[in-house]
């Protein structure tokens, strides 16, 4: 596994779904507005937010451990895929579409199974928004995995130049 891609490649893709997140939640009406998604993540530990309501109110230690876990999360969740993907998949147009699908198996998982369990304050987050934002999130990784990886060197990608 190469550990450039996976640290660039999970950190770019959490900035993809983290911008996106946060700018719609600020725009959607009943929102949980600009800093809610990440504040949010950051209820996993703060559990004093835990049954807030919408707009979700800004709390900067909640903020300060949310961009680190999702960040944590990324990089981890970006060295499953680089594991998976390096041994079946080297070209770009398929590699994004594995990291998108990858992308709505995480939702899935996410969504369905940890967030309701670990972080019920997630799912004041709009469901679609996330699912949008996973697969955002995954064809970025795949994108970004498609030029990084050590693979890409062997076929020829812009990263080998």
């Amino acid at each position: 596994m190469h550990i450039r891609s996976v640290i660039i490649g999970g950190i770019v893709a959490s900035l993809v779904i983290g911008m996106w997140e946060m700018i719609v939640e600020a725009v959607l009406p009943g929102g949980a507005g600009f800093f809610g998604p990440v504040v949010a993540i950051g209820a996993t530990v703060v559990r004093d937010l835990q049954g807030s309501s919408n707009p979700i109110p800004f709390d900067g230690v909640a903020f300060i451990l949310g961009l680190a876990g999702h960040m944590m999360n990324s990089v981890v969740l970006a060295a499953v895929f680089g594991l998976v993907a390096s041994r079946f998949l080297h070209e770009g147009g398929k590699l994004v579409a594995a990291g998108v699908i990858y992308g709505i198996a995480v939702w899935a998982a996410m969504w369905f199974v940890v967030i309701p369990l670990v972080d019920p304050l997630m799912l004041n987050l709009n469901g679609i928004v996330f699912l949008i934002g996973h697969m955002m999130w995954g064809g970025a990784l795949g994108l970004l995995w498609s030029r990084l990886a050590p693979h890409a060197q062997e076929h020829g990608s812009p990263a080998s130049a």
